[in-house]
């Protein structure tokens, strides 16, 4: 018997030199034929469960409109947005269970962070495997999560995207973006994954994050110079009479983090990146919304820009049941609205609200802002 190929790879056999009966050949035929087909839809159903298990994940600095946005674009129809997760700070949840600090207590669990870490995956896993956020289903979704100590962080990840097939999954943790390495991780555990670096205005920035420590620290009391939040707005390379001080000026921290950002994406290529400035979005919610989706070669019509308009329809917009309340931003579970007037006009000049000292940006700052097309 001498195989053949045809053009499309398909064999072909020498039948009357083999001898074979016109049935032999006609099964024969069908099973290469069958064969085939059976490899193709194969290599389909992979590239499909490839391309929808590859997020979507936005960059940003906290205090910079990340959790409503995350909010809209999973509202639409072929999309999925997640709380904060806190997922690629480490390699396995293992790890990833020792960072969120965790212990079994009298309520299944009880933290020791300076925030709540694990709200976000615990509200994820009771709304897509229990059915809703729940104590019952909180309690089942720990457990869960338990039981996954030994997966990786990014195909923990993957068992979400599995569940929400063929929508794809909307990551926003500002975790992120604290170090170049956790990007990275994103990158390499989903090579295909998009990335959004969505920009806030330093003033805007850094006025929110003021507010946000005044507002903590009048509800709950002087926070702790540990403390993520403070650690967020202050700068500890100030000099007053010669020696180091610790004063609020959360300017350095925009640079840090958006330094970050752009030395990751860097070298990115250009179909897997793309830079939103908040307040546009904010303002002209169609219109940005649109670009964003195209880009994503997902749905353009008015149905789905429409539906993206209602961040507050996430089952993750609200405050979450006893033993998982966060997994997103105080302020925008307490009012998940979008509000088009809270992207105000900023000018680079002038001194900053939060400094005594009169003093306006550092040339840094300012390079930095210019570059992302603020004045």
């Amino acid at each position: 018997m001498e195989k053949r190929y045809s053009r499309s790879g398909v064999r072909r056999i020498r039948w009357k030199e083999f001898g074979a009966t016109s049935s032999a050949r006609h099964e024969s035929l069908r099973a290469d034929r069958v064969d085939t087909r059976f490899e193709l839809a194969r290599a389909l159903t992979y590239a499909r469960e490839r391309a929808s298990a590859d997020p979507i994940i936005i960059l940003a600095a906290p205090r910079s409109y990340s959790s409503v946005v995350a909010a809209m674009l999973g509202q639409h129809p072929q999309l999925y947005g997640l709380p904060e997760m806190e997922l690629f700070s480490a390699a396995t949840m293992t790890e990833w269970w020792r960072l969120c600090e965790l212990r079994q207590g009298a309520n299944a669990w009880a933290s020791h962070a300076n925030y709540p870490r694990a709200h976000g995956a615990i509200r994820a896993v009771a709304e897509l495997f229990f059915g809703g956020q729940t104590e019952e289903t909180v309690r089942l979704a720990i457990g869960w999560l338990w039981r996954r100590s030994h997966f990786t962080t990014g195909l923990l990840l993957e068992e979400l995207a599995k569940r929400i097939q063929p929508r794809i999954l909307v990551e926003k943790s500002t975790s992120n973006v604290y170090r170049i390495g956790y990007m990275q991780r994103a990158d390499q555990m989903f090579p295909e994954a998009r990335f959004i670096h969505l920009i806030r205005h330093p003033r805007g920035q850094g006025e929110s994050v003021v507010r946000f420590i005044e507002a903590r620290e009048t509800t709950r009391g002087p926070l702790s110079r540990s403390n993520w939040v403070y650690q967020l707005g202050s700068d500890r390379g100030r000099e007053r009479n010669g020696e180091k001080e610790t004063a609020l000026d959360p300017q350095r921290s925009w640079l840090t983090l958006n330094r970050n950002i752009c030395a990751f994406l860097k070298n990115m290529p250009a179909d897997r990146k793309m830079e939103v400035r908040g307040e546009d979005l904010l303002r002209k919610p169609a219109t940005v919304l649109k670009q964003i989706v195209g880009w994503l070669g997902l749905r353009t019509d008015r149905k789905a820009i429409l539906a993206m308009k209602h961040p507050e329809r996430s089952p993750f917009a609200r405050f979450g049941p006893q033993g998982a309340r966060f997994g997103g931003d105080g302020s925008f579970l307490r009012d998940p609205r979008l509000r088009p007037l809270r992207a105000k006009s900023h000018s680079l000049d002038g001194p900053l609200s939060w400094r005594s000292d009169g003093l306006g940006f550092s040339s840094e700052v300012s390079r930095m802002a210019k570059e992302f097309g603020y004045t």
